[in-house]
């Protein structure tokens, strides 16, 4: 018999959290392919291939490419899950960088057609990465602590927004293929050794936060950002999730210097997927950290705009 008190959560692998994290927390998670000189690949939290092999072929010029999750491996999960009725909700990688949630969205209404009384609830986080990742993790905390499914969906499209990320990358010339940056732009920063320091925007989108000349300066600036916007509320043991694509001295540098903070636990270190990692190249270096509600910024007429766009 179905417990109607339980909850089935289920994510996917752009979270970029480490496979060992997960491996007790009685989840389930999707893999996004990716393609290489050598045929498809699946995501699987680096299992089956390290980061340095990933990131060292593309430092010798091999180009990754990605792919949505496919449809029919989604219909399956949805299907068994409906089958076995456990309450379900799907924290999904951000629409504003692909249109495997919006795939997932038209599933969801053909199951529900087939099993109405099935609980499926699938939530656009709007974040990646360890963004994601950090969204995830406490969701299966807040899950443990026994939030049903309608719960646990209402606190994630709330606790989105309270997600802050920061990241740099150590070559503009990633970001210009996959069409984030204009060429120009990208030219002009590698010849004066610009770094940009990125975020995720309300859509979930790229958002450009600023520059910084030179890696150590934005290196520095994650540290800052963290120590001027992270959210006091939370409390002095409130999750750090910090992360590379194959740097990780860079990464312990930044950790180190975390920890001058007032954080009194360890961040989690994390390695960048070969999913993000395609888009963003060997060396990109990010922080994760619970923080302020990142609407405030916004106007009100904005917000309202956007609650409606939304439909949630």
């Amino acid at each position: 018999m179905v417990n109607k008190n339980q909850c089935r959560l289920i994510f996917d692998s752009c979270c970029d959290l480490p496979a060992d994290v997960l491996e007790s927390a009685n989840v389930e998670f999707l893999r996004f392919p990716f393609i290489l000189n050598d045929g498809e690949h699946l995501d699987d939290l680096w299992q089956s291939m390290t980061p340095r092999e990933f990131y060292d072929r593309m430092r010798k010029g091999e180009v990754s490419g990605t792919a949505q999750i496919p449809i029919p491996e989604l219909l399956e999960l949805f299907e068994r899950c409906a089958q076995e009725g456990t309450p379900t909700v799907y924290l999904a990688f951000t629409s504003g960088l692909s249109g495997t949630f919006e795939t997932v969205k038209q599933i969801a209404e053909s199951i529900k057609e087939d099993y109405p009384d099935f609980e499926l609830y699938a939530v656009d986080t709007k974040l990646a990465s360890i963004a994601e990742g950090i969204l995830v993790y406490e969701a299966i905390n807040q899950r443990n602590r026994g939030l049903s499914a309608k719960q646990l969906a209402e606190w994630a499209r709330e606790a989105r927004w309270y997600v802050n990320c920061l990241f740099t990358v150590d070559d503009l010339e990633y970001l210009r293929r996959g069409g984030r940056i204009p060429a120009a732009a990208a030219s002009i920063g590698s010849k004066l050794n610009i770094k940009p320091l990125l975020a995720f925007d309300l859509d979930g989108g790229l958002a450009m936060m600023g520059v910084a000349r030179g890696r150590k300066k934005a290196l520095k600036a994650l540290v800052k950002q963290y120590d001027e916007g992270h959210a006091d509320g939370f409390g002095a043991n409130s999750t750090v999730l910090v992360a590379s694509a194959d740097s990780e001295g860079d990464m312990k540098w930044v950790e180190e210097h975390l920890s001058q903070s007032e954080i009194s636990m360890p961040a989690i270190r994390c390695a960048i997927g070969p999913v993000i990692g395609s888009h963003v190249g060997p060396g990109m270096v990010a922080i994760a950290y619970w923080g302020d509600d990142r609407r405030k910024n916004i106007s009100i007429a904005d917000r309202i705009a956007n609650k409606i766009n939304s439909g949630e």
